[in-house]
């Protein structure tokens, strides 16, 4: 598709945690195939990727996240002491700022809406004005893993709460094309398999880093061991931990509530990423993410082109 016959589209990403990052890959896709991507919506990690892009540092963001590691990751998280979430979520903010920048929405060239949950008045809010880092901070706030987010007198949350997929944003605008990208679809088996044939060979760092280095490391790798449910030392499954519970429970709502929002307002592209490409916190895996939310995409868009027919790409 040469630039003249590039497609306008309004891009819509979904909630997921770490597979958020697929998103990178999404965008990567659509723009090598010369569509124009006008307006956003995004929810969790799907307003934190958009944002990015609409800034016009996707790149630098790409780069940023890809060098993280395990022990990058925890560092990232100030922990609470506050019972109303785990995380305060104020660093990573921070960090961001730091290394991208910040801007007001509105100023953006890309229209751009972040979903979150006004959890007072129990309804889902647009965030379309003011900073662009406080919108997507209260956007990944999920219920009792990070804070609520203020704003303008609001206690807010993850929009995934109540739209994980934010398809009605995107309709005000006369695109060629509304495309979804759904963090929920079906497990690929072929992930779950090129996963258990992985070697679990001795990590690098725990080879020449020093021993404070190396008891860090292995605490890391306990603990996503046990969330992962592959302890090493039991052939059964242990007991579902608080985490757990949490998380999966709110995957399996936004799960449902994606199908729900797709069937209502059917966009005109859905991109699937597995649900099995990565465990929620998995960050540190960006590289591998990204590439599958490129392969996913440029797949859809095959399809799509095989459907529309010549003349129309």
């Amino acid at each position: 598709m040469s630039n003249s016959q590039a497609r306008t589209v309004s891009l819509v990403l979904g909630s997921g945690g770490a597979r958020g990052l697929a998103h990178i890959g999404v965008i990567d896709a659509l723009d090598a195939a010369g569509f124009d991507i006008r307006a956003i919506a995004g929810c969790s990690m799907g307003a934190l990727v958009g944002g990015v892009y609409a800034m016009g540092k996707l790149d630098l963001y790409r780069d940023w996240v890809c060098a993280l590691e395990r022990l990058d990751v925890l560092r990232l998280l100030d922990f609470s002491f506050q019972s109303t979430g785990l995380i305060k979520g104020d660093r990573i903010i921070e960090v961001l700022r730091k290394e991208l920048g910040d801007t007001r929405i509105e100023d953006l060239p890309i229209r751009f809406t972040a979903v979150a949950t006004d959890l007072d008045a129990q309804k889902e809010i647009w965030l379309e004005e003011g900073p662009l880092f406080d919108a997507v901070r209260a956007s990944m706030a999920i219920p009792t893993v990070f804070t609520p987010a203020k704003w303008r007198g609001r206690r807010l949350v993850d929009g995934g709460l109540l739209n994980p997929i934010p398809i009605a944003p995107t309709l005000r605008y006369p695109n060629d094309l509304t495309v979804a990208v759904n963090l929920g679809g079906r497990p690929d088996l072929k992930l779950q398999q090129e996963e258990e044939a992985e070697p679990r060979g001795p990590r690098e760092d725990e080879e020449t880093a020093g021993r404070y280095h190396e008891a860090i490391a292995k605490f890391v790798d306990d603990v996503t061991a046990r969330l992962a449910q592959k302890m090493p030392w039991s052939d059964s499954p242990p007991e579902l931990n608080l985490f757990d519970v949490v998380n999966r429970s709110f995957d399996v709502m936004q799960t449902t509530l994606a199908r729900l929002k797709i069937a209502a307002y059917a966009p005109n592209l859905i991109i699937d990423i597995p649900r099995n490409v990565c465990l929620t916190y998995e960050y540190y895996r960006a590289e591998e993410i990204i590439h599958v939310g490129r392969e996913k995409t440029e797949a859809a868009l095959a399809t799509l082109a095989e459907q529309t027919g010549p003349g129309t790409d």
